[in-house]
């Protein structure tokens, strides 16, 4: 039976948790490097940037720098204000904690159609969560000349209810999510079963991580082990709703996305232009005209043009971004069989 409070094992584990902090660190910068196209996208101006994407970015950096403080801190050699770079980290860290749960939390408001009865009582739940993860980065921390920085205390249990609160929240939003995509209104739109078959599992990661942590600091194994979880589920919950915000946001932008038929769809995320040329089918109106002196009856085919076009454009989170707009008449394209100018 291993003796978890022995001062051999806790500088073991304390050795483990130093390394594995520098993998979770790699793995990120290689998760934001890849990504960071998608970032340049909306700073050069090709994506237009709306407000729910604040959250995506403060999230996706918020991490980063929580990462490279704990790596400062886990290889300074030289004495350095060690309350002031943990207080740093904590901060930025629950801070990305929270904010992976509000952008998990804005695609289920999405897909219910931002019902008021779906968002309002989310957002309080998302306030108290944040009145947690405030109230935990108060620690202490101090240099020690042989183990570098320290903490010498916290609220565990400020700590711990943080993440039973989150784990909580987390649950509640993959049941709401799970739900309406089980039991769309409308039927199993296309973007429902993208949602479904590729987004879900992201719910279910966020859950499972913060699960994780809240398992190995109720454990209370010993100092180093009650918080081993805690960056990795930090980590993996920003990473899956990063990728939840992109992987929507360019199904958004695609060729072939179009406005797929469901109440729920329409309404929900995320309904979407379809941006590749296509030819509009306009009702044909065939007009004869009377008989001409050689006895030749001309037949003249026009056609109606649309007042109004049929689709309507929504943001990440279900709002109208563009209604139906006139017809352009410098985008149509003179076909073979119709010789006459575009009108």
């Amino acid at each position: 039976m291993v003796n978890w409070t022995s001062k051999d094992e806790i500088a073991h584990d304390g050795a483990a948790f130093n390394r594995f902090m520098h993998v979770l660190l790699g793995l990120y910068i290689w998760e934001w490097f890849t990504s960071l196209s998608f970032d340049w996208d909306f700073l050069s101006g090709k994506r237009v940037f709306r407000w729910p994407m604040i959250f995506y970015f403060l999230n996706r950096y918020c991490l980063l720098f929580a990462l490279i403080g704990i790596a400062i801190a886990l290889n300074v050699t030289t004495e350095i204000d060690c309350q002031s770079l943990y207080l740093f980290n904590q901060c930025f860290g629950n801070a990305a904690i929270g904010l992976a749960s509000i952008n998990l939390s804005l695609r289920t408001i999405a897909v219910w159609n931002q019902n008021w009865y779906i968002w309002v009582p989310l957002c309080g739940i998302i306030l108290g969560h944040w009145a947690l993860l405030l109230h935990g980065v108060l620690l202490t921390a101090r240099w020690d000349p042989v183990l570098g920085c320290t903490i010498t205390s916290t609220n565990n249990h400020i700590l711990a209810a943080s993440f039973i609160y989150g784990m909580s929240l987390d649950f509640t939003v993959l049941c709401l999510t799970a739900w309406k995509l089980l039991f769309p209104t409308g039927g199993r739109s296309r973007l429902v079963s993208l949602i479904f078959n590729d987004g879900l599992v992201y719910f279910v990661i966020a859950f499972l991580s913060s699960l994780l942590a809240t398992i190995f600091m109720l454990l209370n194994l010993n100092p180093v082990m009650s918080i081993i979880a805690n960056v990795p589920a930090a980590v993996s919950s920003t990473i899956v709703a990063c990728r939840a915000v992109r992987r929507l946001t360019k199904y958004n932008g695609s060729p072939g996305a179009q406005m797929f038929g469901g109440t729920t769809t329409a309404g929900s995320t995320l309904a979407f232009r379809n941006t590749s040329q296509a030819t509009t089918t306009r009702p044909k109106v065939v007009t004869n005209t009377s008989k001409t002196s050689e006895g030749v009856h001309v037949q003249m085919e026009t056609f109606e043009s649309p007042s109004e076009r049929s689709f309507l454009e929504y943001d990440a989170v279900g709002k109208i971004t563009r209604s139906a707009e006139p017809l352009d008449p410098e985008s149509q394209i003179i076909s073979d069989e119709f010789k006459r100018p575009p009108y």
